[in-house]
């Protein structure tokens, strides 16, 4: 799979990352979900990779994904992977009229087919995927997106940079969003965080930490996980069919609530995200084959404005559990 897309290879010594390159013609997600841009299909520290497919087929006929015998089938819409972007909701899609225009950052301008309701997992056809530039060096990769579409007045340069610290096991996002256009922008966006540590289902040894008390309005099955204080706890192997699956609330409107720990106490390895704007919500999904924890923040810039924000992803080891 990797080497028929177009990639770069970035390392600070201690990480070793794999990135897929936005390309229209040839990259490896070209649908219109998720953000093209900065998909790290491996990264790996101290032994372990903590990222790649969490899907082993694809078919443009799946909705999202879907179990067919041993393999987990997803569609051309949701099969990304790594800690992949989306703004999830549509700039413009509410106004347009059926054959219009609307904008997904990070992909482009889309065509409203008719008068259903905006779908993420359905494809729409892309009127424009904007003029994407990429650069990279040894431990960095910045890409950036210019798109306009005069027929709403709807336009920005997004930006976005994934680099390694030259010292510590650690790799930061940063986007930026400047609103170049005559029409306010209102979405929001998150990261999916495709965690395949590994490739260890999630189940006992598995624990997500947040810096404030976790509740739920649908809390997991009780046979495969529980809320403990600060943290949710694997307590059963997922395998076949089983999900684990819950928004997760208790968060305060302070950026400081933005920080998550995932470790692996039977595999001695983690991960600590930090975020440096306020948690708009954030959902837990996980299946057999993956661990995805998704924290959303609000994006709107006005025009003429510019809206920032980063994600730092620190990487450690510790004792394997007994």
């Amino acid at each position: 799979m990797a080497a028929d897309y177009p990639q770069a290879e970035i390392s600070n010594g201690k990480i070793h990352a794999k990135i897929y390159l936005p390309d229209a013609q040839n990259g490896f997600y070209r649908s219109t979900r998720f953000d093209w841009s900065g998909v790290i299909s491996s990264l790996e520290f101290e032994g372990h990779n903590y990222y790649g497919p969490w899907f082993t087929k694809q078919d443009p006929t799946v909705r999202d994904f879907v179990y067919r015998d041993s393999d987990i089938v997803v569609s051309a819409e949701s099969g990304s992977m790594g800690p992949a972007d989306e703004f999830q909701t549509p700039v413009g899609f509410d106004t347009a009229a059926v054959g219009g225009t609307f904008i997904k950052i990070g992909v482009g301008i889309l065509r409203k087919a008719d008068a259903m309701p905006y779908s993420a997992y359905r494809k729409y056809e892309i009127v424009d995927p904007g003029k994407w530039t990429v650069n990279t060096g040894p431990d960095w990769a910045q890409f950036m997106q210019e798109l306009k579409d005069p027929a709403t007045g709807f336009a920005y340069v997004y930006r976005k940079t994934i680099r390694l610290s030259a010292s510590t096991p650690e790799m930061t996002i940063w986007h930026s969003l400047r609103n170049t256009g005559s029409q306010p922008i209102r979405s929001n966006v998150y990261n999916h965080n495709f965690l395949v540590l590994d490739q260890t289902p999630p189940g006992p040894g598995y624990e997500l930490t947040m810096h404030f008390p976790v509740t739920s309005s649908r809390p997991p099955n009780k046979d495969f996980a529980e809320i403990r204080g600060k943290q949710i706890v694997y307590l059963k192997t997922l395998q076949d069919r089983d999900t684990v699956a819950m928004p997760v609330e208790g968060f305060s409107p302070y950026p400081a609530d933005y920080d998550i720990r995932v470790e692996n106490k039977k595999l001695g390895a983690g991960m600590h995200i930090v975020g440096d704007h306020s948690l708009a919500s954030m959902a837990l999904w996980s299946i057999r084959s993956v661990l995805a924890i998704e924290p959303f923040i609000a994006v709107e810039p006005a025009p003429g404005t510019e809206m920032t924000w980063s994600y730092i992803y620190s990487y450690y080891t510790f004792p394997k559990a007994n």
